[in-house]
């Protein structure tokens, strides 16, 4: 059942393809990389995010693992690139496709919840010092993801 739904998923990611795309690793339709593009009017505008995307055996009862591997300044998302977002946690839910979850990924880009921080740097600039951290994610944007 997994393997029918993540191949038809992947088909379906070309409907999102003015914001990500998605391709299989190695011949394992459960292991993918994907790349999202920075959203317009944000620090991130013009960058290029790469993400590995591991689906469980057992999806979509149970969330893929994702994470950037491009490096990212984010409140949500830890310098391991880990991404801290409860749809990919205590919210999952098995109507999420990955076109929608990608989607989800590109607008927490622009709507960053900083009181449920992976990066508490990133999250205590964004909260008190806009400036400063738009500063800083445009850098790593230009220097990592361009």
């Amino acid at each position: 059942m997994a393997l029918k739904r993540i191949t038809k998923e992947l088909k379906a990611i070309e409907e999102y393809s003015e914001y990500c795309s998605a391709a299989i690793v190695d011949d394992d339709m459960f292991h993918w990389k994907a790349v999202i593009m920075g959203p317009n009017d944000s620090p991130y505008e013009g960058g290029l995010f790469s993400l590995d995307i591991q689906f469980p055996f057992d999806y979509p009862f149970n969330p893929p693992e994702i994470k950037f591997t491009t490096k990212i300044y984010h409140p949500n998302i830890h310098t391991t690139g880990a991404i801290c977002v409860d749809i990919l946690r205590s919210q999952w839910d098995p109507a999420w496709t990955m076109g929608k979850l990608l989607l989800g990924i590109c607008s927490l880009l622009t709507d960053a919840n900083p009181n449920d921080a992976a990066n508490a740097r990133a999250a205590q600039y964004y909260r008190e010092d806009q400036q400063k951290y738009d500063k800083i994610a445009r850098w790593c944007t230009k220097k990592y993801a361009t």
